[in-house]
């Protein structure tokens, strides 16, 4: 329902109607009768507008309680008519802002000052007065008046809750404008963050834990808690974390690249320039944890593609792509026994960069910090061993160095021709990590490249992999057992580089 047809019907319902300049003209191009607020007032718009409806009749008419003699008094000594019901579209300034080149004239045109005012009056004084906000709100709010003449003190209540929400919520996006242009890049000395409910999902991490996704309206980049489903059951809390992870693997590659996710680490991943080949290379990186597992693409999934994934004893839960072509969507949802059930979401393009900023809750607070997502320079790594990494092998090191990053601490990956054949994650002891990446990898390790996302603080984990034929290894470096490590390599004549940034994931 728009604003012509919600007015109309407010007249019909014989409610008197006010209104200021723009807004009452257009609804009088509507047939709509409706009153000046300025000539109720005596006082004309002035200043470009930026004075309209602070007065003492229009907030009087508002804030008045009307089982107050005082105030019921104090109206009719200064002739001032009472307000039911108050509906307000405030100026765009998010809208405004969101442009690209905005001036600050702009941006501060657009603040809103008398609407908010009112809403806030009205929301303080809903026990008697009924704030509209939303276009949404139109119908219920009609309907009550067409069949009483009043609203209800419950939708009165409703209506000023989101009302001070909504108020809240843009009095937010405009100091966070200030905030940008004054501050910079520093932290800002408080942080307000405005997420919008997007759907209260099946439960949590487990059945027994309640749990909603929530979307950061302003967000650029393509992300799953603001994606389309286009097929398949209800996500759940865990879907959308795992899926989250694929998406953050996937974005870093510009070729072709799937990512495979089980329990919120990487369990496959692969590059290559044909995507039906990148699809199954990463379900052949450890295809037992692939079982049920939710993938991420960063190409429209194809044809090919989507037959590799309908092929016999394969079943995925989730998959996110920039989009499906209509033959693969056709596959993976009429194909497999399991086609009705698989989630697809739609994320749209990845080419905008995704947030710089990181924030994760703690009980009773917050941690902020930069998202880990800018690309380690090569000029800056170095080789620290007698032996030097074939040059053939550059792909797959700078590959197996950007999937360690997302794989959980202390990470180990193995990593041949652009796939992911083994990770050890989450472990306390860093050799345990490698022995899990050593194992998964099987008969496949030979001729492996071998990345960590710390320093090795001892040689132990070089004597593990020793025996198995790795052709490189790639670490930060930054122990003060370097020294031990490096002679190890050179013992076992196994090339190691040196990046000099560790990439830790808690």
């Amino acid at each position: 329902m728009g604003l012509a047809a919600f007015a109309k019907g407010l007249h019909e319902a014989g409610v008197e109607l006010y209104s200021t300049g723009g807004t009452r003209s257009f609804l009088e191009k509507e047939g709509i009768s409706v009153q000046d607020i300025a000539a109720y007032t005596g006082f004309p718009e002035m200043m470009d507008g930026r004075l309209k409806t602070l007065h003492p009749k229009v907030h009087g008419g508002i804030l008045c309680r009307r089982n107050n003699l005082g105030d019921m008094n104090a109206l009719a000594e200064h002739n001032i008519k009472t307000f039911e019901l108050v509906a307000v579209n405030l100026y765009p300034f998010e809208a405004t802002v969101a442009k690209p080149g905005v001036s600050e004239d702009e941006a501060i045109e657009n603040i809103d000052i008398g609407g908010p005012t009112m809403i806030r009056a009205a929301a303080k004084n809903h026990q008697f007065v009924s704030v509209v906000t939303s276009p949404e709100q139109y119908p219920a709010v009609l309907e009550q008046i067409q069949k009483t003449g009043h609203t209800t003190l419950q939708l009165r209540q409703s209506l000023a809750r989101d009302a001070f929400k909504m108020t809240g919520n843009y009095d937010n996006a405009v100091s966070q404008f200030f905030i940008e242009r004054l501050d910079g890049e520093e932290f800002p000395a408080v942080l307000t963050t405005k997420l919008v409910r997007v759907d209260v999902l099946r439960y949590g991490e487990n059945p027994h834990q309640q749990a909603a996704v929530y979307a950061v309206p302003s967000a650029k980049s393509a992300n799953v808690a603001a994606s389309r489903q286009l097929n398949g059951k209800d996500l759940s809390y865990n879907n959308l974390l795992d899926l989250d992870a694929a998406l953050g693997i996937v974005r870093s590659f510009a070729q072709p690249a799937v990512a495979v996710i089980k329990h919120n680490n990487p369990c496959g991943a692969a590059v290559h320039e044909v995507l039906s080949n990148a699809v199954s290379n990463a379900m052949a990186g450890d295809p037992l944890s692939a079982f049920g597992s939710v993938l991420g693409f960063n190409r429209e999934v194809d044809a090919a593609s989507a037959e590799v994934l309908a092929s016999p004893g394969l079943f995925v839960e989730a998959v996110a792509a920039p989009s499906f072509s209509e033959e693969a969507f056709k596959i993976l949802t009429q194909k497999p026994k399991w086609g009705v059930n698989v989630r697809l979401l739609h994320i749209g393009s990845l080419e905008a960069k995704p947030s710089r900023w990181q924030l994760r809750y703690l009980e009773g607070g917050a941690l902020l910090q930069e998202t880990d997502t800018n690309e380690d320079p090569e000029s800056q790594w170095s080789v620290v061993t007698e032996t030097k990494p074939d040059e053939t092998l550059r792909d797959t090191i700078r590959f197996a160095w950007m999937i360690v990053r997302h794989v959980k601490s202390n990470a180990i990956v193995l990593a041949k021709d652009r796939m992911l054949l083994g990770a050890g994650a989450g472990q306390m002891s860093r050799v345990d990590s490698v022995s899990i990446a050593v194992k998964k990898a099987g008969e496949r390790i030979k001729e492996s490249v071998l990345s960590s996302d710390a320093f090795f603080p001892f040689p132990d984990s070089i004597d593990l992999i020793a025996e198995h034929q790795i052709k490189a290894v790639i670490q930060p470096g930054g122990s003060r057992n370097d020294a031990a490590v490096i002679e190890a390599c050179n013992k076992y004549k196994i090339p190691m580089i040196f990046t000099g940034r560790r990439h830790f994931k808690h």
